[in-house]
C-alpha cells in the first residue's frame, strides 16, 4: 500500500498569538498592523506530518499550509479575494504531493462550505465536518457521563443550529435527550430545522427554536456550540452548574472567563482526536504531537484509505457520512484525545469537583 499523501489549510485565528508562531516580531505589534502584514503574505507551508501509522497498517503524511487571513478579515474582505487566497494554499498543498486537502476553520466557512474550492483544485477537497461532528457528539456523551448527568433525561441547547455541524449534531442529539433548544440568529430557518427533526422518526425530545443565546443557556444540561462568531457568545453567569459544554467553534464560543470563574462547569474543546504512530506535525497548533482537530484527522482518514474523493463539503453533512468516519477511525485508530479546555487538560479532579458542586457523588473516572 502506497503512503497516503494530504494537506490541510490552517490560518490564523489569534492575530497576534498565532502570526507570532510563524513571526515572533508580530507580538509586539498591534493587531490592524498585523494583519495588513497578513494581507500582503502569500500562503506557505507551514509544517510536515510524518509518523502517522494506522493500526491497520497504512501510512500517511501531509503538509499544512496557512492562508494568512484571520477570521475577521476572511468576512470582511471581498468573497473572490478570499476565495483566491484558499485556493493558492490548496495548490501549494497539492505541489508538495498531496492528493486530498482538507479545510481549517474559517476556509471550510467561506462562500459555498468548500464546494467552489473543491472546482479550482485539482485535488480533493473536504471540510472534515463528518468527523467533527462524530467527535462532538461522543465527546459530549462521554462527558455528560463523567459528570454524573443522564443524556436521556437532559435539556440540550445547540448553538449555530442551521450550520453544517449544528443541523446534523441536532438531528443526533434530538434521538437522546429529553427537551432541545436550537439556537441561532434566523428564526425562519430555526423553524425549518425544527419542523424536520421533529418529523424524524428516531426524534425523541421535545424541540424549541430561540435566537437569545442568554434565554437559552441557565437551565441546559449540556450545551453544544459551533458558532462562526468571531467573538465568543457565551458568557459564565449564562450556565446551569453541572452543565457540560462542547465548544466545536473557531475561533471560541466560550468566553475564557467561564473555566476561571466557573469551576462548576465542564469546557471541552470539542473534535480533539489523538493520531496513531509516532507522528510528528512539524507545526504548533496548541496540541501536544500525535493530538489534532478532528477536521485535520479526517483528511488523515481519507489518505490512509486512499479515498482522494471530496467527502464532506457544502452546508450539509449526513448521518451516514458521520458513521462513516467512525467505521474508518475505528478502522485505524483513531480516538479522542482525552477533554481539552483552552489547549490544557482537562483532569479527573477538575471533573470530580464539577460532580461536587452540582451535588454529585463522587465515582471513579478517568479521562484518559
Amino acid at each position: 500500500m502506497a503512503m497516503g499523501k494530504f494537506g490541510f489549510i490552517v490560518h490564523p485565528i489569534d492575530a497576534r498569538r498565532d502570526a507570532a508562531r510563524k513571526f515572533p516580531w508580530a507580538r509586539w505589534l498591534p493587531v490592524p498592523l498585523i494583519e495588513q502584514y497578513l494581507k500582503r503574505t502569500d500562503p506557505m507551508v507551514v509544517g510536515h506530518a510524518q509518523g502517522i501509522r494506522s493500526q491497520a497498517g497504512a501510512t500517511a503524511e501531509g503538509w499544512f499550509v496557512a492562508c494568512p487571513l484571520t477570521p475577521r478579515q476572511m468576512l470582511s474582505l471581498p468573497v473572490e479575494a478570499v476565495l483566491d487566497r484558499i485556493v493558492r494554499a490548496g495548490e501549494l498543498a497539492a505541489e508538495q504531493g498531496a492528493k486530498v486537502v482538507g479545510l481549517g476553520a474559517y476556509t471550510s466557512v467561506v462562500a459555498d462550505g468548500g464546494i467552489t474550492i473543491d472546482q479550482r483544485l485539482p485535488v480533493a477537497v473536504t471540510t472534515g465536518n463528518s468527523y467533527t461532528v462524530a467527535t462532538a457528539l461522543g465527546g459530549t456523551y462521554k462527558a455528560a457521563e463523567m459528570v454524573g448527568t443522564n443524556v436521556a433525561e437532559a435539556k440540550a441547547a445547540i448553538l449555530g443550529a442551521t450550520g453544517s455541524i449544528g443541523k446534523t449534531c441536532a438531528e443526533a442529539l434530538a434521538s437522546r435527550v429529553r427537551e432541545l433548544t436550537l439556537v441561532g440568529r434566523d428564526l425562519h430557518r430555526l423553524e425549518e430545522a425544527r419542523k424536520r427533526i421533529a418529523a424524524m422518526p428516531s426524534t425523541v425530545a421535545s424541540l424549541a427554536v430561540s435566537t437569545d443565546i442568554q434565554a437559552s443557556l441557565p437551565e441546559a444540561d449540556l450545551v453544544l456550540t459551533v458558532t462562526s462568531a468571531v467573538h465568543a457568545v457565551i458568557e459564565p453567569a449564562w450556565l446551569k452548574r453541572g452543565a457540560v459544554v462542547c465548544d466545536v467553534a473557531r475561533p471560541r464560543d466560550v468566553s475564557k472567563r467561564v473555566v476561571e470563574e466557573r469551576d462548576d462547569v465542564l469546557v471541552i474543546e470539542g473534535g480533539v482526536v489523538r493520531i496513531p504512530g509516532q507522528v510528528s506535525f512539524g507545526f504548533r497548533f496548541g496540541f501536544p504531537e500525535g493530538v489534532a482537530y478532528a477536521c485535520m484527522a479526517e483528511t488523515m482518514l481519507l489518505a490512509l484509505e486512499e479515498r482522494y474523493e471530496s467527502f464532506t463539503l457544502g452546508k450539509e453533512v449526513t448521518i451516514e457520512q458521520v458513521d462513516e468516519m467512525n467505521r474508518l477511525a475505528r478502522k485505524h485508530g483513531f480516538d479522542l484525545a482525552g477533554f481539552r479546555s483552552f489547549e490544557r487538560p482537562v483532569t479527573d479532579e477538575q471533573i470530580q469537583h464539577v460532580r461536587e458542586r452540582a451535588g454529585r457523588a463522587p465515582a471513579v473516572i478517568s479521562v484518559a
